[in-house]
C-alpha cells in the first residue's frame, strides 16, 4: 500500500514545486489533474508536443511515481448538469458541454496511457439529481440510466482501447453516489472492464453509507482511494440531516458535516483499510485536502504521520502449530 498526494492541494503552485513538496514530506506518488485550465498539467500541449516522458521523468527524479490522473471538473459535463454554474470552464450549449467533457476525458485516457497510469478519477455527473426520488417523475431514474449507458458507454469503450480505467468517485449530485447506484450503473454498462471506483470515504460517510459494506460490495472494482475524512457534527445533525442546507461556504459553524484530513473525522481508517486489503486492494491512498479548519501545511504533515503506520505491507502468512491451523 502506498500514500499519494493530490497535487491540486496546492493548485496555485507549479507542478514540480508541489511534487517536490510531496517527496520532501515522505509521500510515495502523486495524482495529477487533467481538467482543462487546471494550471499545472496542460494535457493538450503535452499530447501535441509529446511531453509525457518529460513529466514522468520529472516526477521520478524526485523519487515518486504517478499513481493516477483526475478530471473532476470536466467529467460531469458528460451527464450534466449543463448550467453555467458548474465548475467547468466550458460555458457553451448543452451539446457543446457534452462534447467538451467527453473529449477532455478521452484526452485524459490518452495521457494516462502514455504515462502508464492505470486510472483517471472522474465524477459521473447527473442531469437532474431529483431523479434519485421516483416522485414526481417515476421514470426519471430510468432516463438517467439510459443516458449513462449512452454517454459514458462510449467513453468506457475508448478507455478500454487505451488500457485505462475510469475511476468514478461516488458523490452526491452524481448518478454514481452510493453502493446501490454504483452496482446498478455497473450492471447498466454490462460490467464494462473499464468501469472502476475511486473510493472517497468522506463522500461515502456523509451520504450515510457504511464504508465497509461499500468496499465489500464493490470489491474488485476499487482502483483508487482518496485519503479524506469526514466529521459528522452531531449537535447540528438534528437540524437538517446529513444533506442540510449546504450553501454559503464549507466552513459554516452550523453544518452537519465537515471534510477533514485523515484521522480528524469519523472514518474508521483501520477497519476500512483492513476491509480493502481483505478484498484485494493493495493500492494507493491519495491525500486530498478539503479540511475547512486546518491549513494545508498542517494537513501535509499530519496526514503522512497518521497514515504511514496503517499501511499493510503483506498479508497474514498463517501458522503451522496445532492450535491455529488455518
Amino acid at each position: 500500500m502506498k500514500i499519494g498526494f493530490c497535487v491540486v492541494n496546492y493548485s496555485e503552485k507549479p507542478l514540480e514545486e508541489v511534487v517536490k513538496l510531496a517527496a520532501d514530506n515522505g509521500y510515495d506518488c502523486v495524482e495529477l489533474p487533467t481538467y482543462v485550465g487546471n494550471g499545472q498539467v496542460d494535457v493538450e500541449d503535452i499530447l501535441k508536443n509529446k511531453k509525457a516522458g518529460e513529466i514522468k521523468k520529472m516526477v521520478e527524479s524526485h523519487g515518486l511515481t504517478i499513481a493516477s490522473l483526475s478530471n473532476h471538473a470536466d467529467s460531469p459535463l458528460i451527464m450534466g448538469p449543463y448550467s453555467d454554474g458548474t465548475v467547468s470552464s466550458c460555458k457553451g450549449t448543452r451539446e457543446e458541454k457534452i462534447l467538451f467533457g467527453t473529449e477532455s476525458m478521452i484526452r485524459s485516457a490518452q495521457l494516462a496511457a502514455e504515462l502508464s497510469v492505470p486510472a483517471v478519477v472522474a465524477f459521473s455527473g447527473m442531469e437532474n439529481y431529483g431523479h434519485i426520488n421516483d416522485w414526481p417523475e417515476p421514470n426519471g431514474w430510468k432516463y438517467e440510466e439510459e443516458q449513462f449507458a449512452l454517454k459514458w458507454g462510449k467513453v468506457l469503450d475508448k478507455y478500454k482501447e487505451y488500457g485505462v480505467k475510469v475511476a468514478f468517485e461516488p458523490h452526491p449530485n452524481n448518478v454514481v453516489y452510493d453502493t446501490q447506484s454504483a452496482l446498478r450503473l455497473l450492471e447498466v454498462v454490462d460490467h464494462h472492464p473499464a468501469f472502476a471506483i475511486n473510493l472517497d470515504p468522506a463522500n461515502i460517510l456523509f451520504s450515510g453509507v457504511n464504508i465497509q459494506t461499500f468496499v465489500d460490495e464493490l470489491r474488485g472494482r476499487i482502483a483508487l482511494v482518496h485519503a479524506k475524512d469526514c466529521e459528522i457534527v452531531h449537535h447540528n445533525l438534528a437540524k437538517g440531516g446529513l444533506n442540510m442546507y449546504m450553501q454559503d461556504g464549507w466552513g459554516r459553524l452550523d453544518r452537519s458535516f465537515r471534510f477533514r484530513i485523515p484521522g480528524w473525522g469519523d472514518v474508521d481508517w483501520k477497519r476500512m483499510i483492513s476491509e480493502l486489503f481483505l478484498t484485494g486492494y493493495d493500492g494507493v491512498f491519495n491525500y486530498e485536502h478539503e479540511d475547512v479548519i486546518m491549513s494545508r501545511a498542517d494537513g501535509v504533515k499530519k496526514t503522512i504521520e497518521f497514515l504511514r503506520p496503517l499501511m499493510i505491507d503483506a498479508p497474514y502468512e498463517g501458522r503451522s502449530d496445532a492450535l491455529f491451523t488455518k
